[in-house]
């Protein structure tokens, strides 16, 4: 069953309850007992988000989840290797163009 806001336009009285939505809306103000209550949309309930199993990792099978470990601490080593290397070299290979072969004419 839903929660509904009210306000009454007599007295200015805001207030909810919880009503079947079969329930005909409630006319008479619970402060003023006039029965010029109305009932007013509301932003409704929030949804939070709580714990574990909201991101798309939290359903990663094991076998997965292993083998992103083993990368991880592959990519570790392997940027520990790079940085070394840094150090002694400005770490850039340098490609030289290969020649194109030329045509030969056969006049």
């Amino acid at each position: 069953m839903p929660t509904y806001e009210y306000r009454c336009n007599a007295c200015d009285h805001k207030w909810e309850e919880f009503q079947s939505i079969k329930v005909e809306p409630t006319k008479k103000c619970p402060k003023c007992k006039k029965a010029k209550a109305e009932r007013i949309i509301s932003a409704g309930g929030g949804i939070i988000f709580k714990g574990s199993g909201f991101y798309q990792t939290d359903y990663r099978s094991e076998s997965y989840k292993k083998g992103a470990e083993a990368a991880k601490k592959a990519s570790d080593t392997s940027t520990a290797t790079t940085s070394d290397a840094a150090r002694t070299d400005s770490g850039k290979s340098e490609s030289k163009p290969t020649p194109t072969p030329k045509k030969e004419s056969g006049d």
